[in-house]
């Protein structure tokens, strides 16, 4: 007879895992289905091992320039790359360990094998031998994520036309790498390649980089990007691509060719739908996401979805709130996903941001007012050599409300934090402006910017007309 559950979670990463563990938390028998490993993408593939190796890099990158702050290096400053991906999947080991064991502590039945829709309420597992049980629950919650989109008709040489799944567990690096797309993964594989010595172009089809982000954020990092010898191409495309002699060989539609030793493809991703046995309980997708209201709700009674598989927003930590938000309305509560979401990139320096570009505002016809302030003004920022960076607050014209805080600085998606809690509370761009921000540190900007919504910011001469955009571009 098949073991019943009150709510099945398939897929464990951070939606999955979090919505498993606040079903158990809140006296729901659970269980959690997981066909690879747990944590998902964002622990395997993603989040997590991206960091490790963005952490080894950025320690290369200080030492590098350690004598600016009158620290010298003697001999040669150098890596091990197998040390370092060592490192890394200690790390991946550690968390999820970490995952397996508050799975026990809270009781959460975890099936190891590949979980599929047989019916309302029924699950149908196959482990990794081709065994095959039946679980019955309640309610489920969907949380398959998403894989890297592969672009069609490329070579399908997975060695040499990479995605992120491959790129972050490469036993050796490549002499020459073309990045196709980018976004925040093209980006943050761009910065890490660059310092561990490998020779970096970026190619991406809109204008500039982050296209997704507020267009500042983009322009400053593709200044920091080109003083470090990484070659950018925007709006551009890769028309052909060829394996030739060992060798790839890529045609850009602004007529130049490029040889590479590897192709990494970071142009997006695809939910992780397809043959979950939808069909079986009557349940459609838009292009492959399962669309859900604001509840995690799908159209079929008593299943949600969570995560990237519903497309509302393709980050770890959305898919973690979703969690909280579905497993709380699957178990009789009501919650809403209704709170602004966090944007980080980890490049160095850092990129945040919070709520509405400009862009998005002259879209929906807001009228708007902005601040901004160089990092560089500040005496953290002086005091530990990271200058380079700005902050834009965005707020509504009529009544000061804030609309969007976007910041390029270092530790900047730790600073971001302060402006999410705001526009959380539907402040104006004033109570930013007025909150105390502990001194020295990179969080002081923000105020500032808030400030400047005004121009009374203290720590910046009266503005005229330009000045500011001039500041900013000189700063980054």
């Amino acid at each position: 007879m098949a073991e019943h559950f009150t709510v099945a979670v398939i897929g464990s990463g951070p939606g999955g895992y979090v919505a498993a563990l606040k079903a158990a938390q809140l006296g729901a028998k659970t269980a959690v289905i997981e066909k690879h490993l747990l944590g998902g993408t964002c622990l395997n593939y993603g989040c997590i091992p991206s960091k490790a190796l963005l952490a080894s890099a950025e320690l290369l990158h200080k030492i590098r320039r350690s004598e600016s702050l009158g620290v010298k290096v003697e001999g040669t400053v150098c890596f091990d790359w197998p040390a370092i991906q060592k490192r890394k999947e200690k790390v991946l080991a550690k968390l999820r360990g970490g995952i397996k064991g508050l799975f026990a502590a809270r009781q959460v039945h975890l099936y190891e094998g590949r979980g599929v829709l047989e019916g309302p309420g029924k699950i149908r597992i196959t482990d990794g031998k081709g065994q095959t049980q039946q679980i019955t629950a309640e309610r489920i919650i969907l949380a398959t994520g998403s894989s890297p989109a592969r672009i069609s008709g490329w070579p399908e040489d997975v060695q040499r036309v990479c995605t992120s799944d491959e790129a972050l567990h490469w036993k050796e690096l490549p002499r020459r790498l073309l990045i196709v797309g980018g976004g925040v993964i093209g980006c943050e594989f761009a910065c890490m390649m660059k310092e561990y010595g490998v020779d970096v172009a970026v190619v991406e089809m809109m204008e500039e980089l982050l296209p997704e982000m507020e267009a500042d954020l983009g322009r400053g990092l593709h200044q920091i990007f080109a003083q470090r010898g990484i070659r950018i191409f925007t709006g551009t495309k890769v028309e052909d691509l060829s394996l030739r002699d060992g060798e790839i060989s890529a045609l850009l539609s602004n007529g130049q060719t490029i040889e590479v030793d590897k192709v990494l493809a970071a142009t997006g991703r695809r939910p992780n739908t397809k043959d979950l046995g939808l069909e079986t309980v009557g349940l459609q997708t838009e292009r492959g996401f399962v669309r859900v209201n604001e509840r995690m709700e799908t159209q079929v009674k008593g299943i949600y979805c969570i995560g990237d598989a519903n497309g509302r927003c393709l980050l770890a930590h959305a898919a973690s709130a979703q969690a909280v938000v579905a497993a709380e309305n699957a178990l009789g509560k009501s919650a809403q996903y209704s709170l602004p979401v966090p944007n980080a990139v980890y490049t160095f320096p850092e990129i945040a941001s919070v709520g509405m570009t400009t862009r998005q505002a002259q879209r929906e016809n807001i009228p708007v007012r902005l601040g901004q302030f160089p990092i560089g003004y500040l005496g953290k920022a002086m005091a530990i050599g990271e200058e380079s960076g700005f902050v834009k607050v965005i707020c509504r014209r009529d009544d000061g409300r804030l609309l969007g805080v976007h910041m390029l600085g270092h530790n900047a998606t730790e600073v971001i934090e302060s402006a999410a809690a705001m526009l959380g509370f539907k402040a104006k761009a004033e109570d930013l402006g007025e909150m105390i921000f502990a001194h020295p540190t990179i969080g002081e900007a923000v105020k500032e910017a808030a400030e400047d919504v005004y121009e009374r910011a203290l720590h910046l001469p009266p503005r005229k007309v330009g000045q500011m955009a001039a500041q900013i571009e000189a700063i980054v």
